[in-house]
């Protein structure tokens, strides 16, 4: 069952709420597995936003320790707390653009709940929107050489930089640190483009530049990246597939969505696979068929459950839906195969060239594959 469960204790009972003055900023702060930053945060929120009419929005994904507890017993004392408790989805992307989505604030920022980002240099963030100077204020890393001396691995770090320059370069946008997770925004430039948004991947700031259909007024704000203090990092392999995935996606003006090509590299991978256990199976002397078939079964098996654990994490298929899940894939990629095939031969029929017929029927039984499992199987 999927649905979304916000708890704001109060908030619309409590005497002392009647007449108080609109809130002016939201601050979005997505969670998984972060009960023991809740309340050090919360708390620094309090003192760095004195004097600003402000709210914050955990949006947590169903945490297994209990972080959605932590929010409301919060909620319960101050009713600037809300918790956005999310069941059967998964991602940052998301968790935040529901988070923006659910706020009535003309601004909202965006800050992790690890305890890394600077919530002092926030007013100053807000001065600059409030002043007309920027709609979009960055929180970054590189601007002074400080920046990332703390709270990065050598091997994060590397891949920070690189995501960062892939990033400016598909942007063309003066941006130090467009792939940051710390931001402030005018809420309605959010809302313009949130149909466009992924709802996969860490890096929603470079989507939400490289969605807008004009180029925004930016600023950025220096701040010392802090060493984590509790919780696990969410980066791993998957979200760096998902950020290229993203980035290819920009690359063609959203006409194809990041899911289907994580699909397609998935999909390649298959290849290479088939070939692997096509080889194997002849060097252990089995017929040709016999080969063919089981590298074909190995190559199906390896792009489900990669699809299952990348393409698809946010939907992952486990315990007994896996193995019906896996059921369904075969089936249907079978059907594309029988598809690809009769494409192919109808499109050799009409010309003699043979790499257009195949390149035909390949394209449509990859959209089979990608439309079909999608619905059927994820």
């Amino acid at each position: 069952m999927i649905f979304a469960e916000i708890h704001a204790s109060r908030l619309a009972s409590q005497p002392a709420l009647q007449g108080q003055e609109p809130i002016e900023l939201t601050v979005v702060v997505p969670t998984f597995n972060e009960r023991d930053n809740i309340c050090p945060l919360a708390e620094r929120l309090r003192v760095a936003l004195s004097g600003i009419s402000w709210q914050v929005i955990f949006v947590d994904d169903n945490s297994a320790d209990g972080t959605a507890q932590v929010v409301k017993r919060l909620a319960n004392d101050d009713p600037r707390v809300m918790c956005l408790h999310r069941i059967g989805r998964r991602g940052l992307a998301g968790a935040v653009l529901e988070g923006v989505m659910a706020s009535a604030a003309p601004v909202v920022a965006v800050i992790d709940a690890d305890l890394q980002h600077d919530e002092t240099i926030l007013p100053g963030m807000l001065g600059l929107i409030r002043s007309g100077e920027a709609e979009l204020v960055v929180g970054s890393r590189y601007l002074t050489p400080e920046g990332l001396d703390t709270g990065l691995s050598p091997m994060r770090l590397a891949g920070s930089r690189v995501a960062t320059w892939i990033a400016r370069l598909v942007l063309r946008a003066e941006v130090s640190d467009p792939v940051s997770g710390f931001f402030m925004i005018r809420r309605d430039l959010v809302e313009r483009v949130a149909p466009r948004l992924s709802s996969q991947g860490f890096k929603v700031l470079f989507d939400i530049i490289a969605s807008q259909p004009e180029k925004l007024k930016i600023a950025e704000v220096p701040y010392a990246f802090a060493e984590r203090q509790a919780g696990d990092s969410k980066l791993d392999g998957r979200v760096v597939i998902e950020y290229l995935g993203l980035i290819l996606s920009k690359l063609t003006r959203n006409v194809v969505p990041p899911r289907a090509l994580l699909f397609g590299i998935v999909g390649s991978t298959g290849l290479l696979v088939h070939f692997a256990a096509l080889y194997l199976c002849r060097w252990l002397g089995l017929t040709f068929i016999i080969s063919q078939t089981l590298a074909a079964l190995t190559a199906m098996t390896s792009n489900f459950l990669i699809n299952n654990q990348v393409t698809y994490r946010d939907r992952r298929l486990k315990g007994w839906r896996l193995f019906t899940g896996y059921l369904r894939f075969c089936a249907l990629c079978g059907l594309g195969l029988v598809a690809n095939v009769a494409i192919a031969d109808l499109v050799h029929q009409v010309t003699p060239l043979w790499w257009l017929a195949g390149a035909s029927g390949a394209i449509f039984g990859a959209i089979w594959n990608y439309v079909g499992t999608s619905l059927a199987v994820w």
